[in-house]
């Protein structure tokens, strides 16, 4: 009886501590790593069978792979700012690349475009783990500064940043070899690219200056947050060369388009490998995705590059439309701790669930307004099983539209007309079924009718 009250008590004691010992843990390191217009089918563990990307598959065998995980909108602009902010293209500040009425008006080459950016009242991300006690940093491409100068990083929860901005067209990124960056409120040279040299990849000037930041970081008390938004494989195409499809028998876009995620695969793998050389994977979440689906414009050239890698994977459509193809998008969290988990996730999630997932990662779970919940339940617990709710988006370049995930369901509101589609049998969305089920169309349409606020920038007419 007194050795099993002592193993009882010993018991007690070692589990209190092993509890003790979680709960003292440092909060996580957060690296949220973005693609630009990189497709659903454009990774190989998402289907892609020509082009490699093995770095990043690595990433999720060893992570969590969400399957039904959607972009904010299939645009950079307003997908961003619900990325961002936690909102929805129905609540957002941003809900186009370009505003039908109102914004800003500046120059997009010869051009004269008009653009809404984030307010000075949006609460960010970088806002929220600032608050929590983050160390945080954004690099590369931010894509909702409109043409305010007071719309930068450094204003919404950003303690650094370098990268480039629409307001300062002398580091826009139309070209992948600036000689010009914004960093940290000053414009700066980049001299290997003077004069229209080729000396500094834009993608290997995001990863290095992404590892500067990281080693700041060893040893700090503070726990950190680095967002690094890359620029591959949106247009133009173009790259320092063809790397390991030099001798691939294919045109020359589609080996340019190829070595494009090439670079991207081999900037995710020194990220990760600095992390876990470093002994900063073992308290790091890495989270990698892209910002809407493939095909930056619609024109023939690059449409062929899409339909020759099948960049879409089996969904229908592409950037700019609400079908599967331009909004489902890669997303993957990897973390040392993931390591024993199921691999894959089916639970529906959007950008607008990041807001509340870093707020429940970081621990900072009120102050601030969303319209997403939390995954990362889901990615602690792969057999979780998620509540029914609505996903929403809605677009404004062909008219009108707006878009639902339900449960399985899907729809497509447009010219008053809702489409109904069963992704559980009908992925790539061709069988419109509305007329057989009245009763998930009804439920749809009484959401509709308050998913939304009106907009000074977009008009439903």
């Amino acid at each position: 009886m007194k050795k099993s009250l002592l193993f009882a008590f010993v018991s007690l004691i070692t589990a209190t501590m092993s509890l003790s010992a979680q709960e003292a843990k440092p909060r996580p390191n957060i690296i949220f790593l973005l693609a630009d217009d990189l497709g659903y089918g454009d990774v190989g563990v998402y289907g892609q069978q020509l082009m490699l990307t093995p770095n990043i598959d690595k990433m999720a065998n060893e992570g969590i792979r969400f399957t039904d995980f959607y972009a904010g909108a299939p645009v950079c602009s307003p997908s961003r700012c619900s990325l961002l902010t936690g909102l929805n293209s129905g609540h957002a500040t941003i809900r186009g690349n370009a505003t039908q009425q109102g914004g800003v008006a500046g120059k997009k080459g010869k051009q004269t475009v008009y653009r809404a950016n984030i307010s000075s009242t949006d609460y960010t991300i970088g806002n929220l783990l600032q608050d929590a006690g983050y160390t945080t940093s954004l690099i590369g491409k931010w894509h909702v500064d409109g043409y305010d100068s007071l719309a930068t990083p450094l204003q919404h929860g950003f303690d650094e940043f370098s990268g480039w901005l629409i307001n300062y067209p002398e580091t826009y990124a139309s070209t992948y070899w600036p000689d010009k960056r914004y960093r940290n409120g000053k414009i700066v040279s980049i001299d290997e690219n003077k004069n229209g040299n080729k000396g500094y990849y834009s993608t290997s000037l995001c990863t290095d200056e992404a590892i500067q930041f990281l080693d700041k970081q060893k040893g700090a008390e503070k726990p950190f947050f680095l967002m690094l938004n890359y620029n591959n494989p949106h247009s133009p195409l173009d790259v320092p060369d063809y790397a390991i499809y030099k001798d691939k028998d294919w045109p020359e876009d589609m080996k340019t388009y190829a070595s494009m995620i090439y670079y991207l695969d081999q900037s995710v793998a020194k990220i990760k490998d600095y992390l876990i050389k470093n002994g900063l994977a073992e308290n790091t979440i890495v989270f990698f995705s892209s910002d809407n689906g493939p095909r930056s414009e619609n024109t023939s050239q690059l449409a062929a590059v899409a339909d020759f890698f099948n960049s879409n994977g089996s969904l229908k459509g592409y950037k700019r439309d609400l079908s599967e193809g331009g909004i489902r998008i890669p997303f993957i969290a990897w973390a040392p701790y993931l390591k024993d988990r199921a691999k894959t996730t089916a639970v529906p999630a959007y950008f607008a669930d990041v807001m509340a997932t870093f707020g429940d990662i970081s621990g900072k779970t009120a102050g601030y307004t969303s319209d997403g919940v939390s995954v990362y339940p889901y990615i602690k617990n792969t057999n979780l099983k998620a509540e029914d709710r609505f996903l929403y988006w809605e677009f404004f370049e062909n008219g009108f539209e707006q878009a639902v995930r339900y449960n399985h369901w899907k729809a497509i509101k447009r010219k008053n007309k809702l489409e109904l589609y069963d992704l559980s049998n009908d992925l790539g969305e061709q069988v419109d079924v509305a007329k057989i089920h009245p009763d998930i169309v009804k439920k749809i349409e009484d959401y509709l009718l308050t998913a939304r606020t009106e907009s000074p920038f977009w008009s439903v007419k």
